[in-house]
């Protein structure tokens, strides 16, 4: 509900809009290369350790995956735009290795050892914002970005699985009650995010760019960051569509802080970073 406002904010505004130039809707993928973790607590030893998304719960470590992307140009050198990227992945583990147990509000889950597992992790990322540019030239522009983004995160387990309310909880050891699985989703508050970007046209047909871009969220028990830097190419390969080439780096990393009684239980970790290239058609008009 929240990706279709800020599109529909965006469009509202491109709409009542008497300056417009140009618009490029644009559709593509990444090719991404994961590494994804959470702190979790040995229910056995009591001791907190790190569990691999990939090595553990075999999640793919590369895969395929969309983006889409809206910009409009409007009194020369002011910019609109919208994005939207999707982070997901599930896996299958048929014979789990490491047993553990997450803290999610005031309940301790207990995921068994030897088990089979269906995991998820999906993230979302949608951004809104306005962009300037303070330097142009005769084929190169640099400009600096204000937004704000959203994160949905979604984190799934489902196999052999028990739960407790953590004031049950005594030496590490959970008087589990069997439940099917573990559904865990956060929605940020839109929180605002600085970038800089600049082009420089090669020829008419084709045109070097690159941008930077930072946010920061922080909502009650969760806190978190994002980094994108995409360097790439662009050529016009017919009338109005263009395709373009990019080499992109993306990191999120999401905590949420346990709150009470903490009874030993690990605070809950998602980390996921990716680095690789990124190919997208666009439609300008």
């Amino acid at each position: 509900m929240l990706k279709r406002c800020l599109l529909f904010t965006l469009l509202a505004g491109i709409a009542g809009s008497s300056h417009a130039s140009e618009t490029s809707i644009s559709f593509g993928g990444f090719y991404s290369h994961s590494d994804s973790t959470m702190n979790v607590t040995n229910p056995s030893l009591g001791n907190d350790f790190e569990l691999d998304f990939e090595s553990d719960l075999e999640l793919a470590e590369k895969q395929f995956l969309p983006f889409f992307e809206l910009e409009h140009q409007f009194a020369e050198n002011h910019h609109f735009y919208v994005d939207w990227k999707q982070l997901h992945r599930n896996a299958e583990t048929q014979a789990l290795s490491k047993p553990f147990q997450v803290q999610i509000d005031d309940t301790v889950y207990d995921v068994k050892a030897g088990g089979q597992l269906t995991t998820t992790l999906n993230i979302d990322i949608a951004r809104i914002g306005y962009g300037y540019d303070f330097i142009q030239g005769n084929n190169y522009t640099v400009g600096v970005s204000v937004g704000i983004h959203a994160m949905f995160i979604k984190t799934g387990f489902e196999g052999t699985i028990g739960a407790c309310n953590i004031t049950d909880v005594v030496g590490n050891i959970c008087a589990v009650q069997e439940i099917p699985s573990i559904i865990d989703e956060s929605v940020t508050a839109p929180l605002p995010d600085i970038g800089i970007y600049g082009s420089y046209h090669i020829s008419p047909r084709w045109q070097l760019s690159a941008h930077a871009q930072y946010f920061k969220i922080k909502l009650d028990d969760v806190e978190g960051s994002l980094i994108d830097v995409r360097a790439g190419a662009e050529a016009e390969i017919a009338k109005n569509w263009f395709m373009s080439a990019a080499f992109n780096y993306y990191k999120v990393d999401v905590d949420i802080e346990q709150t009470g009684d903490s009874t030993g239980i690990a605070d809950y970790n998602v980390a996921y970073s990716f680095i690789g290239p990124m190919l997208s058609i666009s439609y300008k008009f």
